[in-house]
């Protein structure tokens, strides 16, 4: 057996292990373009995720070893072998009883980024056959985790030190379906095991799956333990596109989703996803999503050009003009500069978890209880802690929160000292990446998962 270590640079690592995601073309771009680095300088490669699943005839993937999304347990085989000089491709779904399951355990080493999140993901695939979408092709159909297993695993990272547990999966609103329960059955049980002071987010759910739920999820997004906030693409306001999408919904279905959850939960953030230039969007579809977007005025709205992925429905279909999509995706960004989502929250006094450092690494920050960003100054007693803090000044993306002691201590169970990695050592140094995604919670979940592993092997074999 060989003992591995992750490299620091990746020039120096014997053995590369790229991840994948094949939402958009420039994330797949990114990844063969690291595919080809890594040839050029000799380097073993060995490749992840959805690209070589959904697409494992491509040719610039041919005579590399792979791991498949469900195989994600067995890398430490992958990574051996391919040391060796042999080529592994390790595909295949997971079956109990005939019927596929999540993945890999949840219980398998971890090593997080953030010693104060945890990121589970609930289960994989999906129902949808969206026209665009390729993720379904490499993920297949719905496969969800036993909810035991799901609230086993949030206990055990609370005890742990624990203070933020996310919840992801191509679609958290189907979870259950195919095991004879739900997602609020599954929230419920998670709520329980919260401890006071820490908090969890509900991940992504299209609005067909959120609809026969909307009472029992607005009950729970009311939870002092949980976040009010919920990502609900709906992609356009065209009930037109939305067909030839396959999005089995319409856009007064969406608008019930929304205007339920913001009669029901005061103060929810709801974030929304657009696809600008669909195939077959005409300039009175786009303003149909124009005009969805100005009612709501959605303080999260994610933006995207049209990419046709190859081997979908929509992929086949005749192109708008480059710049006629362009053109309509700068006229929505442009209106959701236009307002200030946070503006008049100026002076408030609000509950903030904080639990990462700013992108420039001049801040502390922190989320509110409806999941909106909360910037603090970096002093090392916040981290980790539910703090009181009255919003100073307010931005686009954020707010600006200034400490207020009330008369007892900030609290939370959260962790006074992240824990280290454990020490390795070995003849053999490997670089793990991951492509750009905008599937941030996936991808992030399983290149940690596969780095646990290795970082776990010298312990296993001795």
């Amino acid at each position: 057996l060989t003992c591995c270590v992750a490299a620091d640079n990746k020039l120096d690592a014997d053995l590369w292990l790229l991840n994948s995601c094949t939402v958009k073309n420039p994330a797949e771009d990114h990844f063969r373009n690291e595919v080809e680095a890594g040839r050029k300088r000799g380097k073993a490669i060995v490749v992840a995720g959805c690209v070589p699943q959904g697409a494992p005839r491509t040719d610039f993937l041919q005579k590399l070893s792979v791991v498949g999304v469900q195989q994600i347990d067995r890398v430490v085989e992958v990574v051996e072998e391919t040391l060796k000089g042999h080529t592994v491709r390790l595909f295949g779904q997971k079956k109990e009883g005939g019927r596929k399951t999540g993945g890999a355990s949840l219980l398998l080493p971890k090593v997080r980024k953030n010693p104060l999140i945890e990121i589970i993901p609930v289960n994989t695939g999906c129902l949808n056959q969206c026209t665009y979408c390729k993720t379904k092709h490499a993920r297949g159909d719905l496969g969800s985790y036993p909810p035991d297993e799901i609230v086993s695993r949030a206990k055990q990272s609370f005890e742990e030190g624990v203070c933020e547990l996310w919840l992801t999966s191509e679609d958290t609103g189907t979870y259950g379906r195919d095991i004879g329960t739900s997602l609020p059955e599954l929230l419920w049980k998670l709520v329980d095991v919260i401890p006071d002071g820490c908090m969890m987010r509900v991940g992504m759910t299209n609005p067909p799956y959120i609809l026969e739920h909307l009472e029992e999820m607005a009950k729970i997004l009311s939870h002092p333990r949980v976040y009010s906030f919920l990502h609900i693409p709906v992609q356009s306001g065209s009930d037109a596109v939305l067909g030839d999408m396959k999005r089995e919904y319409s856009r007064a279905d969406f608008q019930r989703v929304v205007d339920y959850l913001r009669g029901s939960v005061p103060g929810v953030t709801i974030a929304t996803d657009i696809i600008c230039g669909f195939p077959t969007e005409t300039e009175e579809d786009f303003e149909d999503t124009m005009s969805l977007c100005e009612h709501y005025k959605f303080p999260s709205l994610f933006i995207n050009q049209f990419y046709p992925r190859p081997g979908t429905l929509a992929a086949r279909m005749p192109r708008l003009p480059a710049q006629e999509v362009k053109k309509r995706t700068k006229q929505l960004s442009e209106f959701f500069q236009s307002y200030h989502p946070y503006s008049h929250k100026l002076g408030e006094v609000q509950d903030v978890l904080v639990t990462e450092v700013s992108h420039d690494g001049k801040h502390y920050v922190g989320h509110n209880k409806f999941y909106e960003q909360v910037l603090l100054p970096k002093r090392a007693e916040l981290l980790g802690k539910m703090v009181t803090v009255k919003i100073v000044s307010t931005s686009k993306h954020s707010m600006n929160g200034e400490p207020v002691l009330k008369d007892s201590p900030w609290s939370s169970p959260g962790l006074t000292t992240p824990p280290s990695l454990a020490e390795t050592s070995g003849t053999h140094r490997i670089r793990i990446e991951t492509a750009p995604s905008s599937h941030r919670l996936i991808p992030y979940t399983l290149l940690m998962l596969l780095l646990a592993i290795l970082t776990r092997l010298v312990w296993l074999i001795l």
